[in-house]
C-alpha cells in the first residue's frame, strides 16, 4: 500500500502559494462571466467583489502572476483569463479517468463543464463486470481489470475516485501505480499518497454540516431575537444515529452536539 503526505508544501516550485492557487479558479470563474459579457477591463474591487475575496488579496495574488493591472484602467479582461488558464494549465487538453460509475461517477461523466475548462473524460472505470461495454455519456465503461492498460492507452495523469469508500484506497493505489500523479477524491476517506501525488477530496457530508451549523446558528439568533434568552433556543431534533448502507457504502450517523 502506498504511503506518504496526501499533500505538497505551503507553496509550489514557482513560488506561488497554495493559498493563491485555490483562489485562481474563482477568478477565472469571474472573469469569464465578465469575458461573456464582452466587459474590456475591471477594477480590482469589481473583481474582488465578484470572486468573494477583498480587493487587497486579489492585488497580491495577481502579483505572483506578474499582473498588476493599470492605474485609472484596472485590469484587461481577456488577458487575465488567458494568464490564469495558463498559469492552471488548462490552454492544454487533460485526459480524465473516472473510477466508480455508479449514480455520482456518471453524472460526472456527463457534466459537460469539464471540456470548456481543458478537461477531456477520457475512461470510464468500473469493478462491475455486467457494466463492462455499457455507455455512459457516449464512453463505454471499462473494468477495473483492465485500469493501467487503459491509463496507458489513454495518457491519463488525473484520476476521480466516485468509488464506496471501501474500495477507494485500492483504487488509488492502482492509479499511481498506473502513472497516475493527481486524484481528485470523492469518497468519504482518506487517501494515503507518495510523495508527488496531488490529491483534493470533496466530501459533500462535511460541506452539509458546516450548512447545518450555520442554519443552527441562525435559528438561535432568530430566537433570541423574539426574546427568548440568548443561548437557550431549543435544539434541533437530531436523528438517531444509524449504521445505514447507501449507495455509496455507510452513511455518517448524526452524531450529537
Amino acid at each position: 500500500m502506498a504511503t506518504g503526505r496526501t499533500h505538497r508544501p505551503a507553496t509550489r516550485s514557482r513560488g506561488i502559494p497554495e493559498a493563491t492557487v485555490a483562489r485562481l479558479p474563482l477568478y477565472l470563474r469571474a472573469l469569464t462571466a465578465l469575458s461573456e459579457r464582452s466587459v474590456p477591463t475591471v477594477s480590482s474591487e469589481e473583481l474582488a467583489a465578484a470572486a468573494g475575496v477583498n480587493s487587497a488579496k486579489l492585488r497580491k495574488d495577481f502579483s505572483y502572476l506578474g499582473s498588476y493591472g493599470t492605474r485609472g484602467v484596472g485590469y484587461d479582461v481577456e488577458y487575465l483569463v488567458y494568464q490564469i488558464s495558463r498559469e492552471l494549465g488548462l490552454t492544454q487538453d487533460w485526459p480524465v479517468a473516472i473510477v466508480g460509475i455508479g449514480n455520482l461517477g456518471a453524472a460526472l461523466a456527463n457534466y459537460g463543464g469539464f471540456a470548456s475548462r481543458g478537461f477531456r473524460v477520457a475512461a470510464l472505470i468500473d469493478a462491475d463486470p455486467a457494466m463492462a461495454g455499457a455507455p455512459v455519456a457516449g464512453i463505454p465503461v471499462q473494468h477495473t481489470d483492465d485500469l493501467d492498460r487503459i491509463i496507458s492507452d489513454n495518457g491519463v495523469s488525473i484520476g476521480v475516485i466516485t468509488t464506496p469508500p471501501g474500495a477507494a484506497q485500492q483504487v488509488c493505489d492502482r492509479l499511481v501505480a498506473a502513472g497516475v500523479t493527481s486524484i481528485l477524491n470523492f469518497a468519504p476517506t482518506v487517501l494515503s499518497v507518495p510523495e508527488g501525488v496531488d490529491v483534493r477530496k470533496v466530501d459533500l457530508s462535511i460541506e452539509l454540516q458546516i450548512l447545518a451549523f450555520h442554519e443552527q446558528r441562525k435559528a438561535g439568533e432568530e430566537a433570541a431575537g423574539d426574546g427568548a434568552p440568548a443561548g437557550e433556543a431549543a435544539p434541533p431534533v437530531r436523528a438517531t444515529p444509524t449504521n445505514r448502507k447507501g449507495p455509496d457504502g455507510d452513511l455518517p450517523a448524526v452524531m450529537p452536539a
